[in-house]
Parts: C-alpha cells; structure tokens; sequence
C-alpha cells in the first residue's frame, strides 16, 4: 500500500515536469526508511532527443565517503554494479522497474543499515549535444525498526448472545515524528488466504470497520477503543456463531515524506487468540395457513408461519407440492423458482413473497387443475460466516395442507358485430358478452377458415388480463376487457384471409388449463377483397387534339369501391408513339405530394392536377407532337395501418391504354397567285411583290423563299434566297457571290407583304420569278412545325428592247469520242457583233444522270472562272476568233459523256460614269458527247484474255517436252538396231568357219545358204 502511495505521488511529479532541454528529477528528500522494510525511489528524465527509451545508471555517495561514487545498478550494462552492491543486484535484492520509456524506480528490498547514503539517477546522453542536466539526487536515511506490537495469546470460549473484550499493546521509538494504525483481524477456521477486517484505527485516527462488520459497527455492537497511549480494545457486545475462529491485531508505523506523502514504514502483527462460540439453541414451529378449497380460475394463498426462532433470524425456505420443490428462499431473501412455475410467474399468475422474518406467501391468481395437490413449506435456520457461506443450524418441516378445486356453474356466450361483411383493410370489432355470476374469466377467440375445419387461435386473455396472441396472428389484432362479463375482439386492418367463422370461449380457469370446461359461441365474417373489386377507367373528351390546344384525361375509379375512404396513389404513364415500355409521367401520392417524373421535362410546366375522391385529372395546355402516344393510368389503395408501417398497397388496378393522337392545325394560308409581266430598262431597279391573302388566326411565323428560272429551255428553278421562320436570311448556292448578294435582297413590309428588290437588272436576270411561303408553329417546347406553304404566281421579267441582239448558231449534233482522247466543243456567234462590244461565254454541262455543272465562264474582261477547281486541269476555254469560243476537254473518260453548250452575253459600256452592262445574251443548242472505249491493241488483247495466254506459256513447253520424248524414243531404236546387226554378223562368221572345217554335208549347206539368201 505504502509504495502504491509513493507511485501515485511520483506519477503527479512527472505531470509537473515541463519538456524542452533534458533534466533529470528524482524523488525529492530526505527519504527515511525502517531497516529490514523496502524502499522505491523514482527517477524521470525529460526534454530528451533520440529514442524514447532512455538507460539509467544509479550510485550512492556513503556518509564514510561522501565523493565517492559507488556503482549500483544500470538498465545498459549488467556488469556496472560494484562488488559490494553485485550479490545484491543478482538475488533481486536490488532491481531497476522501468515504469515508462522515460522513468524507472531503484527498488531495495530489505534495507540495510550500510544503505544510508546520497543516491544519483545518471541518464545516457542521446542528444546532438550536452543541453540540461543529465543526474539528480537524494539523500535515504535507514532509521532502527522501534516498533512494538503484542497480545496475549489464548483461548476464548463464549456463548452466541455474550459479550467479547480483547486488548492489544502498540508502541514504537522513532526519533522522527510518525503516526500508528492499529487493525483486527479474524482467520476463520478452515479458511487461508487474507483475514477479514473486523475494525481498525487509522494513522489519521479514524475507525473503519471491515465489510463484513459494517451493518454491526453502525448499530454499536463492534467498536476499538484506544486505552492510554499504547493500548487498544475490540469490543464485540453480541457474539455470533460467524465470530468464531482466531482474532489478531496488526499495527503499522507511518512517516511522511518532503513531498506530504504518508508512507508506511513497519509494520507487526501480535499473537493469535482463538474465539469459539456456541450456537443457542431454538426449536422451530413451522406450519401453513390455508383455504382448503377454490373454486377453478379464483385466487389462493397459502402462508408458511416460523415460530420459536431468535431474533432476527436467518431462514431459508423452500414450498412443496405433493414432495416435489417447486420454490427456494435463501437466508437472503433472493428467490429461486422451478422452470414451469418461473413462466408462470413471469406471467403474473402467481407470486412468491416474503411478508416477514418469519412469514412467506404463495399466492395463485387463477387456480387451475395443476395447482392441486398436498402443499408443504421446509425452513431451514442458517447463520453467516464472515467469508460469506452459511452454516445451517436446524431445519423444519410443515404438515401437509390439501387443496382442492371446485367445479364452476354454466354459463352463457353471445357474440355479436355491428358489421359481419367488411372490406379489406377497414377494422373489424366482435364482441363476446358472458352471462352468469360475476367471477373472473378467461377468453380465448378461434378462427376457423371455410376450407378447413380445425380452429385456430386468434388471441386469449387471462384472468389478470394477460393477453396472448395465435401463432398466425398479426400485430393488428387486439382484445381487451370491457367490464368482467364482455369481451372486444378488434382488427385494426383486415385481410382477405382473415375470414372464417369466429368463436369466443369462455372459462373460469386459466387458458393453459388442459381439458378446461369452457362456453363458446360463434359469428361467420366475410372480408371482401379490395384488388378484386377494384376497377379503374381511362377517358378524354378530345382523344384527338390540335397542337398547342389543350386536352384532359381523367382517372376513374370504379363504382364499388363508393363510401369507401381510403386513401390511394395515382401514377399516370406515357408510351411514345414509337416506344414499346410506358414512362412514369407523375405520381399523387395519398397525401397529395406530386412527383414528377422525367421523361417529358415540359410536362410539369403546363399540366393542371386535379384530384377529388377516387378521380383524378389531368388538363394539359399547350400540347405538342411529343405528347401523341398511348396513356394508362395506376391506382393503389392503402389502409391506415399499411400507410403508417411503410407496408405495400392493399390492392392496385391499371387502366386500359387509351390513345391521344396530338395533329397540326390546318394551314389556312393563302398567297396571290396571279401572274404579272414587267419590262423594265436595263441598269435599273424593280421590286416584285408576295403578297399573303390569308393566313391562320394563330400567331404563326412565315418563311419566305424567291425563285428564278432565267430565260433558258436547260436550267430549272434557282433559288435566290429565302427568309426562314426566325428572319434568318439565306442565300441559295448560285447566289452566294458579294454580287449577287447586293443585287438581291428581301424585305418584310407587313405581316402580309414580302419584296424582293433586284438592282442593276441585267440581261441575265430576265426570267420567271415566284415565292414560296410556309406557315410555321413554334411549340411550348420551342420546336418547329410546318404547317403548310402555297407558292405565289410568277412574275416575269423582261427588258426593254435595246437594239442589240445576240444570235449562237443553233445546230444540233452528236459528236463520238475516244476515251483518254481530246474533244474540242465550239460555241459561234451569227455576225460579226458590234464593234465596241465585248462578249463573255459560260460552258455548262448535263450528265447523263441529269445532274447540272457549270464547267467555265469567260468574263468579257478576259478572266476566267471554273465552277469545279478539281476539273480544271481537264478544261481548256479560249476564243480562236472574235465571234468563235472553244471549250477543249482532255483526256476524256466515261463519264464525261452528256450534253454540252453555251450561254454568251453581250456587254456594252453605258451611264456616266461608263460601266459595263450586259446588253443580250443568248444559248447554243446542245452537243451531245458520247465517250467510246479505246480499240485495244494486240498485246493488250492477249493480256486481257487469260485462256489466251495460258495457252501461249504452257504450249511450247508442251511441244518441247513431246519432242524430247520422240528424240529419245528413235535413240533406243537405233541401239536396238545396232545391237541386231552386230549379232547377224557374228553368227555368220560362225558357219563360215565350220564350212572351211569341212564339217557338213553339201545338201544341208545348200539349204542354210539358201535360207541365208532368202
């Protein structure tokens, strides 16, 4: 305990300690300590670099030698101890605890006279460089051990009931100022280990008494009286038998070090008296008081009475049914009960209690069958040790009280509902009254289904209105008590299952009781199902609706659900024309939230909701193209009990699709169509009109666009510009030129009058001249729709006779070309022309796919112009006389093939300032260019032809190999021969010799001769 303190206080010291440079405390001193006790001192250093684990070094500086250090102990090195200090350090007599990285504490376990000393703590340097202080010290003082601690030693017998008085004798001699505590102790018999506290004086002279010994410490009868200086006394004033065993006092001595820290410095424990104590001895009466009949389902309490024990006695019960323990009370009044009569107590249907020292009570709520039987009660008197067991001291037996049950009277049950037909999700309430006399009751309601014919339990309860609910039963169901006779069954949300024939039964005994009599009466209830009789309808007053005009739907549903109030969802959906799923358009939910969904983005914008009970509406303004397809709407009914437990709808319905087909307004423009001819002098300015009759009451947007079509049997309408529906103005393609662009512009009068102005009017812009317009509709969802267009009548323009005219020889030909060769297309003027006049010339060309190309247009000022930059390396325009042009093509392919010709115009200067001004113009008729293939030349027709020319390889090496195999055929031949020849000859030779040998006979010779003629 004493170095418990000392670690305490050392810990609050290291709290003080700052950090920053090293410095190194110990415990603060002089330190004075017992000879033969231990002693701990800390050391700590901070403000330390390096590892956070630091080594320390101790040394004692002895009053003999007081500059003399002398090694103790080290963390680093095991051999730093001096020899006088060595054996010491390896027996563990002395020994280093690291309490943190940073502070360990010296510990001496019996001090020694010798240890008196200056002690240092010397830290290791681990810093860049020495900064602080690397050792403190403190001086230890070891004083004679004085103190002094005596009893005499005996033995003590008593009787439980009679008084004790023990004294001991504690003294000391320290010169230093200290304190003494003195405590007593009990070792029970039989018992090891730590002795229990009975009272003790503190060194603050206070009086505690042990756990065991509180209760009895406050009431007086345990008290420690100091007599004098050194003597002290236990006063006991009523033994008990828990007294018993071997009493000790122990006195310690406490000195209170510089820090104000008391530390206990000896300590001395005296002789051991032996205490016996004698139990008194008391005969129990035990018995029960009863009622020894119940009527079923009534209450009964029996109550098990002890007489003749001492005061304040110390029981344990336990309650008996036919010898069977079914109950326990320890001397401490914690109760144990058996497992069937746990539950039964936790389900308040009876209680075990203890009404007193000496009476305890069994009390059942609701008698049943099981309760009867021979009850008895066993008390047992006990007495506690001071270890806290119990030692029994006798143990009595109740006679046996019977009970039994009495049969209850019969009884009447009627049922009853204000509705027996009710919808799915509405509440439903059956009422069970029970005639007779008033008693306590218990009801059980069961549900038997129409295709089966066993019951089961919806809910019961008991006769302390304990209710319990069927195994199928949902959290919807409750049943409570209305008076003691009527029962109320009520479903707060019902089911389609829910239907069935309901039953009520009544008993008087509890609902766990088997084979119970009991009285029953019936109902039948139908619930009618909500998704079978829902039905829901989709209408539209105008399923086909005008754009930007305004249609309805409405949601309906159907007639039977009428009177019914409850709430339900309405999620409309939307199938585009051309998309095969249906997208959520919005969704009314219960309470009114309107979600909306995503898919049409301007729907939200312009949609008025409306929703009344079981109809919804839609008015939707501003309709547009997007909205044509297929609608349906989704009902889902809820029930409050659905709506508050975020359960699924009770039923849901979807409408058949019905189709709104969104279509343009009728265009009602209408545009003047006559014809009109203007002649007008060249070089001047005329505008032509377009001028809107009629038109859409709608405010609708026009667009405009001029067309000409010049003077020209080959060239179809060009168009000169158009004005668009936002009054962006366009020019088209021949038209796009900084020229043309200043001639032509539009310009908008009124809503119903367009102009084109046409300045400098030129030879080249006689011709026909009309207007396109159209009628345009901008959506709420800014697109455009075309609604129609009319075209204008044409307006011709024609110039005023100037005297000059320009005539082309007109002579149609057809002209045959080779392909990859040169074509030359000539272009003539009949005449010589006017002297001051200059001509410029424009090749066109119409493939034979009818697709129109200006090819090249010689200005009169000599330049040259190609409508195609990618032909222009193919073409060649020059003037090989004054009234002769000459379009050149090169190397013509295939599909150069077409109809060529010309336009000239004739340019005379004219005004002040001069300015060159087209007078006439005129067309050459067209020449039509047929492009042949090229004849192909010898080579190129054996290449090209593969059969030729495999036959050209392969046959001379065929000849050359049958040529081969004859030469060497006639060769074998002519061995053969040779072979035959040089045979014939060597037989002759032969027969010659055997004729000059004279060997035959002149016949036969004349015959071999013979055949050698033939």
């Amino acid at each position: 305990m004493a170095h418990a303190l000392f670690v305490a206080s050392f810990s609050l010291l290291l709290t003080k300690l700052s950090t920053g440079q090293r410095e190194v405390t110990v415990q603060k001193g002089p330190l004075y300590r017992a000879e033969g006790y231990p002693v701990s001192i800390g050391c700590n250093v901070t403000g330390h670099q390096g590892p956070s684990e630091q080594h320390f070094q101790w040394s004692v500086y002895l009053p003999t030698a007081p500059d003399r250090e002398i090694q103790i102990i080290s963390t680093k090195d095991a051999a730093f101890s001096y020899a006088v200090y060595a054996q010491r350090v390896q027996s563990r007599d002395i020994y280093l605890h690291r309490a943190q990285g940073n502070s360990v504490f010296l510990h001496i376990s019996k001090l020694q006279t010798k240890d008196t000393g200056e002690y240092e703590c010397h830290t290791l340097n681990t810093d860049e460089k020495y900064y602080g202080s690397y050792s403190a010290k403190t001086n230890l003082t070891v004083i004679p051990d004085t103190l002094s601690a005596t009893m005499q030693c005996q033995t003590v017998n008593k009787q439980e009931g009679e008084p004790l008085e023990l004294t001991c004798e504690a003294s000391k001699a320290t010169a230093h100022h200290t304190h003494l505590s003195v405590t007593w102790y009990l070792m029970q018999p039989g018992e090891s280990g730590q002795p229990t506290a009975i009272i003790s004086l503190s060194k603050d002279f206070m009086l505690t008494p042990g756990p065991s010994y509180t209760e009895r410490f406050a009431a007086g009868d345990v008290r420690l009286d100091k007599l004098g200086v050194t003597t002290f006394r236990l006063s006991i004033g009523r033994l008990q038998p828990s007294d018993q065993g071997q009493l000790f006092c122990e006195a310690a001595e406490w000195i209170q070090d510089p820090d104000e820290t008391w530390i206990s410095i000896t300590k001395k424990q005296t002789d051991q008296t032996t205490l016996r104590v004698q139990p008194a001895v008391r005969d129990l009466q035990v018995r029960i008081t009863d009622e020894s009949t119940s009527a079923e389902g009534k209450p009964l309490e029996l109550v098990c009475l002890v007489t003749g024990s001492g005061q304040d006695p110390q029981l344990q019960v336990d309650w008996l049914l036919s010898g069977n323990e079914i109950a326990h009370f320890d001397a401490g009044g914690v109760l144990d009960l058996k497992k069937d009569y746990k539950n039964r107590a936790s389900q308040g249907q009876l209680q075990f209690s203890k009404l007193s020292p000496t009476a305890f009570s069994l009390k059942i709520f609701s008698t049943g069958p099981e309760d009867e039987g021979a009850y008895s009660c066993a008390v047992t008197e006990a007495v506690r040790t001071p270890r806290g067991s119990w030692q029994v001291l006798q143990r009595k037996l109740s006679p046996v009280s019977q009970v039994h049950l009495k049969e209850p009277a019969a009884r009447s049950v009627v049922v009853s509902s204000q509705q027996q037909a009710v919808w799915e999700g509405q509440p439903l309430t059956l009422l069970c009254q029970a005639g007779g006399t008033e008693s306590p009751l218990s009801v059980s309601w069961w549900r038997t289904l129409q295709d089966q014919a066993t019951p089961v339990l919806v809910a019961g309860i008991g006769q302390d209105g304990t209710v319990q609910l069927g195994a199928s039963t949902g959290g919807n169901t409750r049943l409570d008590k209305v008076n003691w006779a009527t029962f109320r069954l009520e479903i707060t949300s019902t089911t389609v299952t829910e239907s069935g024939v309901y039953e009520c039964r009544v008993s008087e005994g509890t609902r766990k009781q088997a084979g119970q009599l009991h009285w029953a009466h019936n109902i039948s209830v139908t619930v009618k199902s909500l998704k079978s009789s829902l039905q829901v309808s989709l209408m539209s007053r105008q399923p086909k609706v005008k754009l930007t005009d305004t249609f309805d739907l409405s949601c309906i549903v159907g007639d039977t659900y009428s009177g019914l109030a409850l709430p339900f969802t309405v999620t409309w959906q939307f199938q585009p024309a051309k998309s095969p799923v249906f997208h959520q358009l919005l969704q009314i939910t219960h309470n009114g939230t309107i979600q909306w969904g995503d898919f049409l983005p301007q729907f939200p914008k312009k949609t008025k909701v409306s929703q009344s009970s079981y109809r919804s509406q839609l008015l939707i303004h501003d309709s547009t193209m997007e909205e044509t397809g297929m609608y349906q709407c989704k009902v889902e009914v809820y029930d409050g009990n659905s709506l508050h437990t975020n359960n699924p709808a009770r039923a849901s319905a979807t409408s058949h699709p019905l189709k709104i087909s969104v279509t343009l307004p009728e265009s009602k423009l209408c545009v003047n169509a006559s014809s009109q001819v203007q002649e007008i002098s060249i070089n001047s300015n005329t505008v032509i009109e377009c001028s809107i009759l009629s038109q859409h009451t709608r405010n609708l947007q026009l667009a405009i666009a001029w067309y000409f079509a010049p003077i020209s049997t080959h060239t179809s309408w060009l168009k000169i510009l158009e004005m668009d529906q936002t009054n962006v103005v366009k020019y088209g393609a021949e038209f796009r030129t900084p020229q043309r662009k200043q001639k032509f512009h539009i310009a908008k009068v009124s809503q119903n009058l367009f102009r084109l102005h046409i300045l400098s009017v030129e030879d080249s812009d006689q011709g026909e001249y009309y207007c396109a317009v159209e009628e345009w509709l901008l959506t709420t969802n800014d697109t455009w729709q075309k609604l129609g267009g009319k075209k204008s009548g044409q307006t011709k323009l024609q110039l005023k006779p100037t005297g000059s005219k320009v005539r082309i020889s007109r002579v149609y030909r057809t002209e045959n070309a080779t392909e990859h060769g040169n074509v030359d297309i000539h272009c003539s003027l009949e005449g010589s022309g006017a002297p001051t006049s200059l001509y410029s010339v424009t090749w066109f060309w119409r493939r034979e796919d009818g697709r129109l190309h200006m090819l090249a247009h010689l200005q009169h000022n000599g330049l040259l112009e190609f409508g195609d930059e990618g032909r222009r390396r193919h073409l060649q325009c020059y003037r090989s006389s004054p009234t002769d042009f000459v379009l050149k093509l090169h190397r013509v392919e295939k599909e150069d093939a077409g109809m060529y010709w010309c336009s000239v115009a004739e340019w005379q200067l004219q005004g002040h300032p001069s300015k060159w001004v087209n007078q006439a113009s005129d067309e050459s008729q067209s020449m039509v260019l047929t492009v042949l293939s090229a004849e192909p030349t010898f080579q190129a027709r054996i290449c090209s032809s593969a059969p030729l020319l495999y036959f050209l390889v392969v046959c001379p090496i065929v000849l050359s190999g049958l040529l081969l195999i004859l030469l060497l055929c006639l060769y074998q031949k002519a061995r053969k021969l040779s072979r035959w020849s040089l045979s014939a000859q060597k037989e002759r030779a032969l027969w010659v010799g055997m004729k000059q040998g004279g060997g035959g006979t002149p016949g036969r010779r004349e015959d071999e001769e013979a055949d050698e003629c033939s």
